[in-house]
């Protein structure tokens, strides 16, 4: 597991942002602490997808320019006082796979939008794992913590960390593009999602959706999950739901089995409870793989991940960044609102 050894999270001052710079449901005292938890890869391969530029050598290097680009401008947007950068870990989706062997199977090879006829796949393949591997390298020279758990999805360790008691009075910024995280929205929770420009919280989420994020992953469940190979009802989406299920907007978390008894009920005739009481074996399989309320993590990871908070001493070391950006060629990459929090995020820690 890739991760920064250091002592326990107790900042003496709270960073809180000025108002007006985020919306008003990012407020909740003055003195609440917030930690900004990103979904590593996802944020990086956005990058690499769109960004065609190359250094010097010739080599592409959008994934580690943008990735640095994105944080940059996040974390100017949401001043937080800590910083976790969360990446798959290899073989990460083996224990999902475990459970169904179709999960994230069928998936198309990533196609940029920037040429790579002068590439052969493989130097592809290697010339993204190194730019992966690299920004890897510049954050652990920076305050921020990461995380990498081989055969551990990013999901289950920002779920873990979003609930970990030591975050019980911190506000949490998740930040990917991933609907999965909905699951993982209340009170002192919110997902940012860069690429669709929007900050969500449970309010807003049942306004969006008229379910509630308690409930999101048992909607989802019947809906089933295109882009993870996951099969749901068929002819049955989101909106379906909500109309048919609309006590899924309330706080209250309900199962399967309160789904079930509503299909089964004399009046309710459409198609769509007899499909779900139909393929309720499915919904329950289909909960099972996308819930993040449990994530998938050994003990030994765990205890991993607590160790990394409770000996955390930040530090910054700007030259050896800049070397190795230098030595890239992304040097002229803006780090400026980065930089900035870095020196505070140090500032609030020390003794």
């Amino acid at each position: 597991m890739i991760s920064m050894r250091r002592k326990i999270l107790r900042p003496k001052n709270s960073l809180t942002m000025k108002p007006g710079s985020l919306p008003g449901f990012l407020f909740h005292g003055e003195n609440m602490k917030r930690v900004m938890i990103v979904d590593a890869f996802n944020q990086f391969i956005r990058g690499y997808i769109v960004d065609p530029s190359k250094n010097p050598n010739g080599q592409p290097i959008g994934g580690m320019r943008t990735f640095v680009n994105i944080l940059n401008k996040i974390t100017r947007e949401v001043k937080p006082d800590l910083i976790v950068v969360v990446w798959d870990g290899k073989g990460g989706s083996q224990k999902r796979r475990a459970m169904n062997k179709n999960y994230k199977a069928g998936r198309k090879p990533l196609r940029t939008n920037w040429s790579t006829d002068e590439m052969t796949p493989q130097d592809t393949d290697n010339n993204k794992l190194w730019q992966q591997l690299r920004v890897v390298e510049y954050l652990n020279h920076t305050p921020i913590i990461q995380f990498m758990e081989a055969e551990v999805e990013a999901d289950d360790v920002i779920s873990y960390v979003k609930s970990n008691s030591m975050f019980a009075d911190w506000q949490k910024v998740i930040v990917s593009a991933d609907k999965d995280f909905i699951q993982l929205l209340d009170d002192k929770t919110i997902l940012h999602r860069p690429i669709q420009k929007e900050y969500l919280n449970k309010k807003s989420i049942v306004e969006k959706f008229s379910i509630h994020p308690n409930n999101f992953a048992l909607a989802r469940a019947m809906v089933g999950d295109p882009s993870d190979n996951l099969p749901g009802v068929p002819r049955v989406g989101l909106g379906t739901v909500a109309k048919r299920f609309p006590f899924l907007k309330e706080e209250k978390i309900f199962y399967l089995s309160d789904i079930v008894e509503e299909c089964t009920k004399p009046e309710n005739k459409q198609k769509i409870f007899s499909s779900i009481v139909e393929q309720q074996e499915l919904v329950k399989f289909n909960y099972e793989m996308m819930q993040l309320s449990s994530p998938l993590l050994s003990i030994q990871s765990k205890v991993r991940i607590d160790e990394t908070f409770e000996e955390y001493e930040p530090h910054y070391n700007q030259t050896e960044v800049r070397k190795l950006m230098i030595s890239d060629g992304v040097l002229t990459v803006n780090m400026q609102d980065l930089e900035q929090r870095f020196n505070n995020i140090i500032t609030s820690f020390s003794r």
